[in-house]
């Protein structure tokens, strides 16, 4: 098997963290690479230790770790990790974070605030890594701020993929729950040929949203929002309830990274969404709750392979049967 996966004389390796070891195994499994050993532990005082328990001199090693909650236990685990590869003499070194954290902290919008997503892409390069393969970034611009090569993957073929064979919306509306979402829901609309519309929404705090205003008709129709990740799922129900108001059939939302915390599960239960469609970029316990996990294992799968076959990721982004 390690003799298929090979890159100019340098074997393919693969690990993983503790965020999400399911995710790891399934995209191994889609490519039929093995999950490479290692041992990432804590000491008592929550220190992070870990050992790479086998060889991976001159490897092309690709690890696996996204930062969801504990986020900085998470992202501390992938720099010690990398650190040590890189420390074992890895040729090269890609940090694959399925779900990039700290990705909403982008720009200095009030006085006296970092930029904690520039300050990660440092430190990832600070550890060792030499190239980047992440999904869905909340802000794209983030790709600029790394001075590695950085492989941007969208989720948007896997919900083509589930629409198209699970789901027959005749009247299908394409909403973005806010402003900032609208170059996103556009492309949806685009490749469904759908209408396109928006929620204009006034943020109360951090785990409050109201939704204001709506462009678009949605009376009879069928709504699906598009949005890069969820958390108190606030924006969400708050949209779903105004196009309830006016008129919606059904009212579902496709979300790459469902990175609900107790907020969040409360208000999809007891709220107006009809069906909350996430992947597995981070892991999610549905809660007997209308949530859809679809896997983006094969799709990372296809990305490691080709990078390491030095081989272009753009095919990815193609969507099939549309």
């Amino acid at each position: 098997m390690e003799a298929h996966f090979r890159m100019n004389g340098s074997s393919l390796k693969i690990f993983t963290g503790n965020s999400n070891p399911v995710l790891a195994k399934a995209i191994c499994q889609s490519i039929g690479a093995p999950l490479g050993q290692a041992t990432v532990t804590a000491f008592p005082d929550g220190e992070t230790f870990v050992k790479i328990d086998e060889n991976i001199r001159g490897a092309d090693v690709f690890i696996i770790q996204s930062s969801c909650s504990p986020a900085n236990h998470h992202i501390m685990e992938l720099f010690i990790m990398i650190d040590a590869a890189r420390r074992a003499s890895a040729q090269r070194i890609t940090a694959v974070l399925p779900f990039y954290g700290y990705a909403r902290q982008d720009r200095k919008d009030q006085p006296r605030v970092p930029i904690t997503a520039k300050l990660v892409a440092n430190l990832l390069v600070a550890a060792g890594a030499t190239r980047v393969l992440t999904m869905d970034l909340h802000a794209q611009q983030i790709q600029g701020f790394f001075d590695i090569p950085v492989d941007h993957l969208y989720a948007s073929p896997v919900f083509f993929d589930y629409l198209k064979n699970h789901k027959k919306l005749e009247k299908l509306i394409i909403i973005s729950p806010d402003v900032g979402g609208m170059k996103m829901a556009a492309a949806y609309a685009d490749m469904l040929g759908a209408p396109l519309g928006y929620v204009a929404k006034r943020r109360v705090s951090s785990t409050h949203v109201e939704a204001v205003n709506l462009v678009g008709e949605v009376e009879g129709m069928d709504v699906l929002m598009i949005d890069d990740m969820t958390e108190t799922a606030g924006t969400l129900t708050a949209a779903a309830k105004l196009l309830k108001e006016r008129g919606a059939a059904t009212v579902r939302a496709a979300v790459t990274h469902g990175v609900l915390n107790e907020h969040g599960f409360a208000r999809l239960k007891n709220g107006p969404l009809d069906e909350l469609i996430t992947t597995d970029t981070t892991p999610i316990d549905t809660r007997g709750l209308p949530i859809t996990v679809l896997s983006v294992a094969p799709l990372l799968g296809q990305a490691i392979s080709r990078i390491h076959g030095n081989e272009s990721v753009t095919g990815l982004f193609q969507i099939k049967g549309f």
